[in-house]
């Protein structure tokens, strides 16, 4: 555990240094999609120290309280007002007199010892005692892969080596579907080991017989869509002289074309289908997909056709902002990206976003009618 935090934290500590190099004044627009790179480092610390550090009740997982009495003052003088992501609005964060890039790296060093000693003194290495580690080395770990689409949607020249947060499967040449019978299908965590609130609880769900994609859509099943019905190209794309090519961290890419589609949204991704005679999986057809043999996932978060929803007999975790605010308005998404760590990586993590998304790392596969 102690390992994979400080392996996480190196990340962090590169990707800050990115991104100051690509953009000294870290100034980014407002946008939905964004947060000042100040604020992010920050919450992350201050994130960390909450449940790790502060929280007296850090041993008791799940049964633990969320605010209270139970938690210390902050290693930072007004922390909570700065980056309690659950009490400082979205669009305030860009007005906040945050600390500066220096004195943001001593928040993260100094949170991040007090966390490591608290881990020492852990009691037990039970699934319970561990529970809060756990946690903030996932929160770390997507706010990591933010970081990275964010500079992506900017255009900043990031190190590809800070971008990969994994080591994916290299996509084959053909798409050969796969056929998955008729069963019941158990959804959703069960057994040992971390899960968020909403993946549990595990339950059972009937599925019909089904024919799914083997590979996420490619770019050269999606531009004859686009040139065929003047569909907009998503972000990052053009064609120049007669080639199509790609947008990486600020440089243009001949595109390949055996790719997955990416910083595409579910909109454009039901578009796609509706003119291929073709639909999106539900995230348990996806789930129940990824264990068969020939399924490939990783390069791209994938757009499903569920709700982000809860599963039957939800209890929020203590960090209870996680799930229950975005019910209904969001979109699962499953699989990883490219940026993804490989910590966070699991074939039963549901991902969730806004469906109008696109400057996220997603693609997409689809089910035959």
């Amino acid at each position: 555990m102690a390992a994979a935090l400080l392996a996480t934290r190196q990340r962090t500590l590169g990707l800050m240094q990115a991104w100051q190099a690509a953009l000294p004044d870290l100034a980014v627009p407002p946008s939905p999609g964004m947060n000042p790179p100040l604020w992010e480092w920050g919450h992350i610390a201050w994130f960390q120290e909450w449940w790790t550090v502060r929280n007296r009740q850090r041993h008791e997982g799940i049964r633990s309280a969320s605010s209270g009495d139970g938690f210390a003052p902050s290693l930072m003088p007004h922390a909570d007002a700065l980056y309690n992501s659950s009490e400082v609005a979205h669009d305030s964060r860009w007005s906040l007199a945050l600390p500066d890039f220096e004195h943001t790296q001593g928040y993260l060093s100094d949170v991040l010892a007090h966390s490591l000693a608290h881990l020492q003194a852990t009691p037990d290495a039970s699934d319970e005692a561990l529970y809060f580690w756990r946690l903030v080395l996932q929160h770390e770990a997507m706010h990591n892969e933010a970081s990275v689409y964010m500079a992506q949607d900017l255009g900043l020249a990031v190190p590809e080596t800070l971008c990969v947060g994994h080591t994916h499967t290299a996509h084959p040449g053909a798409d050969t579907p796969l056929h998955l019978p008729a069963q019941e299908w158990t959804l959703g965590h069960h057994g040992p080991g971390f899960a968020f609130d909403n993946e549990c609880l595990a339950h059972t769900v009937r599925l019909q017989a089904f024919d799914i994609d083997a590979n996420a859509v490619t770019w050269s099943q999606y531009l004859p869509f686009v040139q065929a019905t003047g569909y907009a190209l998503p972000p990052h794309v053009r064609c120049e002289q007669g080639v199509w090519q790609m947008r990486r961290m600020g440089a243009w890419r001949t595109m390949d074309p055996q790719a997955p589609v990416v910083h595409v949204n579910a909109v454009d991704a039901q578009a796609w289908c509706e003119w291929a005679g073709r639909r999106l999986p539900t995230e348990a057809e996806w789930e129940c997909a990824a264990h068969a043999t020939g399924f490939v996932w990783g390069q791209v978060w994938e757009w499903t056709a569920s709700d982000f929803a809860p599963y039957p007999g939800f209890v929020a975790h203590p960090y209870r902002d996680y799930s229950e605010p975005w019910w209904h308005d969001h979109r699962v998404l499953r699989g990883a990206c490219a940026a993804t760590s490989a910590h966070l990586m699991d074939v039963r993590y549901r991902n969730f976003f806004a469906p109008q998304r696109r400057d996220i790392f997603a693609g997409f596969r689809s089910v035959a009618l």
